[in-house]
């Protein structure tokens, strides 16, 4: 990184010049593919950004006085990492990024679209990994999308971490389902399966996971399905 720039703590009167660097980073992405078009309005996105700043972690990077990036932080994400476009290139970025991991030793998630070949090739090169895909539903976007993750210094116990959280979520859901086919029976009192709707149920799982293939999330719903039976079976 140039000498001459300054990270520092970002304040209060930095609201607009964060929202100059998110706005112009963003733009310069969506006009090189690498990013969908932003959600909101200008002034939404400055309004946003000024009521973050009395919530989050956010530090600056600064440059002959003026605010050239930042990074913006929660204890377990890095949900923003900005360089303004004239400044690309000089270090800022890896800068930042390496202070978020100072600041975050047990690790972090960050998502980036999918579409953004750039900042994937930039997380690679510094160490993170990419750990799960999504169809975009769940940003406002509505774009494809990537989480990738720091594991920091432990990276089995961050991973393990993240594993445990997912289990967490899967016995959550599996009980859902489980109570769900309970009510179901007590509807159709009869234990007979359908075949045609299993396999849409599978089909449809297997396009939201396919590291595992449509051939493994089929044998997976059918044992749900079948140990749900059963347990509804028995009351």
């Amino acid at each position: 990184m140039p000498t001459e720039v300054l990270l520092r703590p970002a304040i209060e009167a930095d609201a607009d010049a964060l929202a100059d660097v998110h706005l112009a980073a963003r733009r310069a992405a969506e006009r090189a593919g690498a990013m969908p078009p932003g959600a909101h309005p200008e002034h939404e996105t400055r309004a946003w950004l000024a009521g973050r700043l009395a919530i989050d972690e956010v530090w600056v990077a600064e440059a002959d006085g003026a605010v050239v990036g930042y990074a913006r932080l929660t204890p377990t994400w890095l949900d923003d990492l900005y360089v303004v476009p004239a400044q690309a290139g000089r270090g800022i970025g890896t800068a930042l990024l390496d202070l978020v991991k100072a600041r975050r030793p047990s690790g972090f998630s960050l998502w980036v679209f999918e579409m953004n070949a750039p900042a994937r090739a930039f997380y690679a090169r510094h160490g993170l990994v990419e750990l799960e895909r999504t169809d975009g539903s769940a940003n406002e976007e509505r774009s494809p999308d990537v989480r990738v993750a720091w594991p920091g210094e432990d990276p089995l116990g961050f991973l393990r971490s993240q594993i445990d959280d997912v289990d967490a979520h899967l016995g959550d859901l599996l009980a859902r389902r489980a109570a769900l086919t309970s009510a179901v029976q007590d509807i159709k009192h009869d234990t007979t399966r359908d075949p045609d709707r299993e396999r849409e149920i599978a089909e449809s799982i297997a396009r939201r996971v396919p590291a595992l293939g449509a051939d493994r999330t089929a044998r997976i719903v059918d044992v749900i399905i079948a140990e749900s039976l059963d347990a509804a079976s028995r009351g």
